[in-house]
């Protein structure tokens, strides 16, 4: 095992708190922090939080003591650390701060209407993957794929609107492109009645659709782009993908685990079979490659 603790120093709740990681892996990290006794309620995401009178304890079963600095030095390393930005505290801040920028100053009011109804799908208790986490995360790479020169078609803001609407229904019990097409049908109704034109709503709409297979038309630049930032995740380091790979495992964590291997068995295989996986050229020169290995390295096991 390889866990580490910094000493307790950070002050909260009367008392002050370590912190407890794995730079190997979350599951490695429950699995211990539940053998020692620590509730799950003092999981952040990327460590527990450990009260001081906790501390004696918790070295004595095994965690190495750490300065602080050691500590976070390990954690960025292992690629398992959480961005401070993308703590679900700050997630939700700077959704509504991008959310905001899609719209006029005199539609705000409105708009923040249909922001707060969409917040509150991405928050449901069952996304442990498909979460305001992911929500951000698609949003950047839409950014960060127009920054490195791929067209986002003739409605940019029909890119940003499928984003927020594309996961908005997620069903873990659903028949294959149900929730995709519920998703899109709440776009359709909601944004027709926000008054956006007919085109737009229908961009928005095929987009959001278009997640049900992630294989758009050779010429259709638009959904090269918003395919492959769904898709981004895949191309990750390892222990991000792992991260991704335990979320999704937790959203079907009611299903009987032969089932579950069975049906994820199936989805592997069919994006490996994809070939290309990513539509872009950058998401091609970017994640192709670490996405293969991901998808097969999961499929192996």
């Amino acid at each position: 095992m390889a866990l580490f603790i910094d000493p307790p120093q950070w002050p909260a709740h009367g008392t002050v708190f370590s912190h407890l990681i794995s730079d190997e892996s979350v599951d490695e990290l429950h699995a211990f922090a539940e053998a020692v006794g620590l509730s799950r309620r003092a999981f952040d995401g990327d460590h527990y939080d450990v009260p001081a009178h906790r501390y004696p304890t918790v070295v004595a079963l095994g965690a190495r003591e750490v300065t602080a600095g050691e500590l976070v030095r390990r954690l960025t390393d292992s690629g398992l650390r959480i961005r401070a930005a993308h703590r679900p505290s700050k997630v939700q801040r700077v959704l509504k701060s991008r959310f905001g920028r899609l719209f006029p100053v005199e539609a705000l009011s409105s708009a923040s209407v249909i922001r707060d109804d969409l917040l509150y799908r991405w928050a449901e208790p069952h996304r442990s993957y498909h979460d305001q986490t992911h929500l951000l995360a698609v949003l950047n790479t839409i950014d960060f794929l127009e920054r490195h020169g791929e067209s986002s078609g003739a409605y940019p803001r029909a890119l940003r609107l499928a984003a927020w609407f594309h996961d908005a229904v997620y069903l873990v019990d659903g028949a294959a492109g149900e929730a995709e097409e519920a998703s899109a049908q709440l776009a359709e109704r909601t944004l027709s009645e926000f008054g956006l034109t007919d085109s737009e709503v229908e961009e928005t709409a095929r987009l959001v659709r278009l997640t049900t297979h992630h294989r758009p038309e050779n010429d259709d630049e638009a959904g090269a782009l918003f395919s492959d930032a769904d898709l981004e995740v895949l191309g990750r380091a390892p222990a991000l993908y792992e991260r991704y790979r335990l979320g999704i495992m937790s959203e079907y964590g009611h299903l009987d685990a032969e089932i579950f291997t069975r049906g994820r068995a199936a989805v592997l295989r069919t994006l490996l079979e994809q070939d290309p996986l990513y539509n872009t050229r950058t998401g091609r020169d970017r994640w192709e490659t670490q996405a293969k290995r991901n998808l097969a390295e999961e499929l192996q096991r």
